[in-house]
């Protein structure tokens, strides 16, 4: 089994080396091999996502990747910067389902900014749509506004919109998980204000007639929003589209103490997929050593779990990550009175010894 390995900008090689050894330290024979991308694709071959790492993600069985951006390449073109490559690769690779589990360590309980008795046993898995909706609709750009009281003036626009395929297509992905947890599914929209999304709680309510022992709940996005910091536990399974989905997975990684505890999954019609963590490149920390790498740690578990069809390995990864855990190991991020604080690759050790 191939593994593509494109680490990236900031913390990016940093947790990724981390979650490399994890891998290595199960004993399977993986083929990995390493590209850049991102800013470090830029500085090496003019362009953020270079045809070599395109083809490499390609060919590969499945891609472990770690982060982008910088903020020395703010100023380039928008085609150029580092960001591009994550878009980029989720296009060619058709990668529309994003899974980003939200789960409360009983271990870090006190790291979560809400309550203990709010979020203790929280797990939460949020479906995110991730090729269509404003990010990749057109027309967009910056023009002279044709009409209405701002008439003449300078105005940027961009397009929200959804193909009744790729609505369907993600809803399944939604329904089918919640049959494997607890039978319940949150579609967010805005159907109240935007066209777009009533044509979204449309279709998700038509493929749900066929998951009768599946409970569908619709539920607009700021009301999400507040009932993910009120009630969290109340959430199972939540689908939503792209731009929706990238700032309430935010929202809720703030629930399980940090945002360097979520792993994330971007999977294609036949579940070969991308594995990041949710969070960013952080060049303010990068080279420090303190980056918390579970998140990529436990985004290469999915990868195995998903892609790789090797389940039993995924669990002895998240073993061994509830182990250290228990062991009162912390990242800075996670930090609490009482623990251990370690860095990145202490903490890589840890796991890697966990597993041992």
């Amino acid at each position: 089994m191939k593994i593509a390995i494109l680490p990236g900008d900031g913390i990016g090689p940093e947790i990724t080396a981390q979650a490399v050894r994890v891998l290595n330290a199960l004993g399977e024979s993986f083929e990995m091999e390493q590209a850049e991308v991102g800013g470090a694709g830029y500085a090496a071959h003019g362009h953020p996502l270079p045809p070599a790492t395109l083809a490499l993600a390609k060919s590969a069985d499945a891609v472990l990747f770690g982060a982008v951006g910088d903020y020395k390449y703010d100023t380039l073109e928008r085609a150029l910067r580092p960001e591009q490559a994550i878009l980029g690769l989720r296009k060619e690779l058709g990668l529309f389902a994003n899974l980003r589990p939200a789960i409360l360590y009983p271990e870090l309980a006190g790291a979560s900014t809400l309550k203990p008795e709010v979020v203790s046993g929280l797990d939460i898995l949020i479906i995110r749509e991730l090729t269509g909706d404003i990010y990749f609709g057109k027309p967009r750009g910056v023009r002279e506004c044709p009409d209405g009281p701002f008439k003449g003036e300078r105005e940027g626009f961009d397009t929200m919109r959804y193909a009744e395929s790729e609505i369907r297509r993600i809803a399944h992905v939604a329904f089918q998980a919640a049959q494997k947890r607890g039978k319940r599914v949150t579609s967010v929209d805005k159907a109240n204000v935007l066209e777009t999304f009533q044509f979204w709680r449309d279709i998700v309510t038509d493929v749900h007639k066929e998951y009768g022992d599946v409970e569908l709940e619709h539920m607009y996005v700021d009301n999400a929003a507040m009932q993910l910091v009120r009630a969290p536990k109340k959430f199972d399974v939540i689908v939503t589209g792209n731009m929706f989905g990238d700032i309430l997975s935010d929202c809720a990684a703030m629930l399980t103490g940090s945002i360097g505890m979520l792993p994330s999954a971007s999977l294609d019609a036949n579940n070969k997929g991308l594995y990041e963590p949710s969070h960013g490149s952080a060049p303010d920390i990068a080279g420090k050593g303190i980056a918390n790498p579970l998140a990529t740690i436990l985004s290469a578990a999915m990868m195995l779990r998903y892609s790789l069809d090797k389940a039993g390995q995924a669990d002895r990864i998240e073993a061994a990550v509830k182990q250290v855990l228990a062991q009162g190991l912390r990242t800075p991020d996670i930090y609490e009175a009482g623990t251990t604080k370690v860095g990145t690759e202490e903490m890589g050790n840890a796991v890697v010894n966990a597993l041992r």
